[in-house]
């Protein structure tokens, strides 16, 4: 089970069937001939020796030259840290080269986010290109992901403030939501919403568990993005109040609990 999940991993890697099954197998059992492996793994002579050649490309083995060339695995470690150095490499090139494409322009549209990285990347990208301001209203597992990002933004002078759903240590303004308390219950997954610069804003909500986003949606639509500036300020403003100071509490989503929202909560269960 061990080495199909390790087999698995190196696959997902960019590793071929052969080649992850060749790796394993000398991480497992020691140095050995190519014709030893080709015999262990039950595959051809010349499918195994270009397996090997392709790993030693990789830097995933060494080999000794002498009369029976023998093949070693690179320790685990030295081969991650090497392939992680390699795609770095290839990645700076592939920003650069795309980059001196790029022809941004803000067309108002909603575009929809299917992934919780993808979720993450766009929300640190926000931040990251921020100038002015940022605001955000983050359950407790995203505002974890993103606090670096933030705190990074806020000592850069930007100002970023927000909701959260409980006490924290940060350096960014917070405010703790009133409808904290059992919030996550009252709620179908991990809210995540944020607004840069009133320019762009994003709004998903993540699984409670798992990766899974239940709705995603990203917009550099300015008027989209003012409005949801105007609610996120206007919320991080009330929160900030003393308990008892809000004459229309009443009319609070979670306190009120419309048919929309228990509409919400049928439909993601």
């Amino acid at each position: 089970m061990t080495t199909t999940i390790a087999e698995a991993s190196l696959r997902d890697l960019g590793f071929s069937d052969i080649e992850a099954r060749v790796y394993c197998e000398l991480v497992r059992t020691g140095p050995a001939t190519g014709y030893r492996l080709a015999k262990v793994i039950g595959k051809a002579p010349t499918n195994t020796y270009q397996a090997l050649e392709s790993l030693l490309s990789k830097g995933a083995v060494i080999v000794d030259d002498g009369e029976a060339r023998t093949w070693r695995a690179a320790a685990p470690g030295e081969l991650l840290a090497g392939l992680k150095a390699a795609f770095d490499r290839r990645g700076a090139a592939a920003l650069a080269a795309l980059s001196s494409m790029e022809t941004a322009t803000p067309d108002d549209r909603l575009y929809a986010l299917k992934s919780r990285d993808q979720v993450l990347a766009k929300a640190r990208a926000m931040i990251a290109g921020a100038t002015c301001v940022v605001l955000f209203d983050l359950f407790p597992e995203p505002f974890e992901a993103l606090r670096p990002d933030l705190e990074r933004a806020a000592a850069a002078g930007i100002l970023v403030a927000g909701l959260v759903y409980g006490p924290t240590e940060t350096t960014v303004r917070v405010a703790i939501t009133g409808s904290a308390a059992g919030a996550a219950e009252r709620w179908p997954g991990q809210q995540v919403t944020l607004a840069a610069d009133a320019r762009e804003h994003l709004v998903a909500l993540l699984a409670h568990e798992g990766d899974q986003v239940l709705r995603g949606l990203w917009s550099d639509s300015a008027y989209l993005a003012c409005l949801q500036h105007s609610a996120l300020s206007s919320e991080i403003r009330l929160s900030a109040l003393p308990p008892g100071d809000d004459p229309f509490a009443d009319v609070a989503l979670l306190t009120l609990r419309p048919p929309g929202l228990t509409h919400l909560l049928g439909a993601s269960s």
